[in-house]
């Protein structure tokens, strides 16, 4: 259990030259890809807007009656 391998490291290169080899393994959505995922989170969120808006119009109704209807 006391003996430890001297294992070799991996040459130290400059973090710019791992950076630019990272970007070149980078995969970039074309433009008609982009403007379908683009337009499918803004109608996604508009849509999840007013589902919360009216969840809140609803709720807000109910404590009102009940407040109102209490006193």
């Amino acid at each position: 259990m006391g003996e430890t391998e001297k294992l070799e490291k991996a040459p130290k290169t400059s973090w710019f030259t791992g950076l630019k080899t990272e970007f070149k393994k980078i995969i970039w959505p074309d433009q008609k890809t982009l403007t379908r995922q683009t337009t499918a989170v803004i109608v996604i969120s508009i849509v999840a807007g007013a589902i919360i808006a009216l969840m809140d119009r609803a709720i807000q109704y109910g404590v009102d009656y009940i407040v109102g209807f209490t006193l």
